[in-house]
């Protein structure tokens, strides 16, 4: 009996739900097989005609509604597979969560924001960038918002086979920008607003990168390079998490609950120093005692921060999905709403219909195509760990409010990036630093060749290159892929 107790696999005997997390692990990596993830693919996106088909009755422009909810579900498997990366790698690269632990936690939460807080009106030409009236009729409006959707939907589909995150809603303006193009012209461009875009393919990562690297050159000077990192950490940990609280409170209040309140600037910032105060407070405590027994190194301070990692990735895909559903379901619903009453000028409200097939649409494509993006955003760009990881996540809704309180556009795919760009960056540096002055401090040290350092870098160049071509491309490639599609629709039905 005593020899069974001692046997080490009754002492790593891992918790139920963690087991279950593994099993789903395993069953994503089989249907991910390319016929199997293909078909699953298939049939939901059948089945999202059948519903639209179901929905809309047997109205004169049923054909038309429900090749569009197909578009529709095949845009948002896309924004599953793609997109979804962003929140979930940073925690799955830092050991946080497994796989399986990442989709089950994402799955519920992004589908969480989509139905509770998905927004309730979307503008019938998505962002402004093409004028309503220049469309001239229903049918030309119809058409090129099915142009614009499939665009997008091709677009983030080779991104991802390709191995690029690349941004869901600059896929959607590129493609909305084409067909407007195609349709009406150059004038009918809101040039201004795509001036805005184009400036925020700059400032999202260059923020999400600044905002993360001063965060991470704040844990390593205050607590990593101490003496006593235990002590340290008790004293900035509860610092640091009660910010990252404050700062989750004031995006979810401004992104995730449009739909239950309209919420301004000040008045979630104010929300947000409330909770965060409230957030430091409670973990001063708990941090002391989970910080009972750890050995004065670098490993046991992972164990701090992969509570705090966890929780941050499920707030960022609870406002992805009430953000991004959009992107696949507004053109969509602009599409519903013009074939039944003809009116494409004014706003639309989303049916409950069509933001179901958006949000499930999200949970298969992060099911069956998302581990391939979840594991080059978490692992093949830089190595990161909780702090690291930590460090992007807090970017990231930090970036967010800033953005918002300077009233720039940002894309969330280019923050969290360029916050793991950000991060690695950092560390190329402060390691550059750090070996020159160990070298002032002991000049005959054996150096390293220079082929030796470039071996060494932190940054996998080959991906930073491939990622921001991706991203310069997208708007551009979208919309001469959304021009072409339109033109073929035109000429098929002239």
């Amino acid at each position: 009996m005593s020899d069974q107790q001692g046997d080490p696999r009754h002492l790593e005997t891992l918790d139920r739900d963690l087991a279950r997390f593994s099993n789903l692990e395993t069953a994503t990596a089989l249907v991910a097989k390319p016929t199997i993830g293909l078909g699953i693919s298939i049939v939901f996106v059948v089945l999202a005609g059948i519903t639209a088909m179901l929905f809309f009755g047997e109205a004169n422009n049923t054909f038309i509604v429900v090749i569009a909810a197909c578009l529709g579900a095949y845009m948002a498997l896309n924004i599953g597979a793609n997109d979804v990366a962003n929140n979930m790698g940073p925690a799955v690269g830092a050991n946080a969560l497994t796989m399986g632990g990442a989709i089950a936690i994402a799955a519920i939460f992004e589908s969480a924001g989509a139905l509770i807080a998905g927004g309730d009106v979307v503008s019938t030409i998505a962002k402004g960038i093409i004028a309503p009236e220049s469309m001239g009729t229903t049918p030309i409006f119809i058409w090129a918002m099915m142009s614009a959707l499939l665009s997008a939907a091709l677009w983030v589909n080779l991104a991802t086979w390709v191995g690029a995150p690349v941004s869901t809603t600059h896929s959607v303006v590129g493609g909305v920008m084409g067909a407007g193009i195609a349709a009406a012209g150059f004038a009918a461009v809101n040039w201004p607003t795509m001036g805005k875009i184009a400036a925020s393919w700059v400032i999202s990562p260059v923020l999400g990168g600044a905002i993360a690297a001063i965060f991470l050159a704040l844990i390593k000077s205050r607590i990593i390079y101490r003496d006593d990192k235990i002590a340290a950490a008790r004293t900035w940990v509860p610092v640091l998490v009660g910010i990252m609280g404050g700062a989750f409170a004031s995006y979810l209040a401004l992104k995730g609950l449009k739909k239950i309140m309209k919420i301004d600037l000040p008045t979630a910032f104010m929300i947000g120093l409330a909770i965060g105060v409230l957030i430091w407070i409670i973990m001063i405590p708990v941090i002391r005692k989970q910080s009972e027994g750890l050995e004065n190194r670098n490993k046991s301070l992972k164990v701090l921060f992969g509570i705090p990692l966890v929780v941050s990735a499920a707030l960022l895909s609870f406002a992805h999905g009430a953000n991004d559903v959009a992107n696949a379901v507004g053109p969509l619903a602009a599409i519903v709403q013009a074939s039944q009453s003809g009116d494409f000028l004014q706003a639309v409200s989303i049916p409950l219909w069509v933001m179901i097939i958006g949000a499930f649409g999200i949970s298969f494509g992060l099911f069956l195509f998302g581990p391939k993006l979840i594991r080059m955003v978490g692992a093949q760009i830089t190595k990161l760990n909780p702090m690291r990881a930590y460090c992007v996540a807090l970017s990231a809704a930090i970036t967010v409010i800033v953005a918002s309180w300077l009233g720039l556009p940002v894309s969330s795919t280019h923050i969290a990036v360029g916050a793991v760009f950000g991060v690695g960056f950092f560390r190329e540096w402060d390691a550059e630093r750090r070996i020159k002055k160990a070298r002032l401090a002991m000049p005959n040290r054996p150096q390293y060749s220079k082929e030796e350092r470039r071996r060494r870098k932190l940054v996998r160049r080959s991906h930073f290159l491939t990622i921001i071509s991706a991203w310069i491309i997208t708007v551009p490639a979208a919309a001469l892929l959304s021009g072409v599609i339109f033109f073929v629709i035109s000429s098929f039905l002239a």
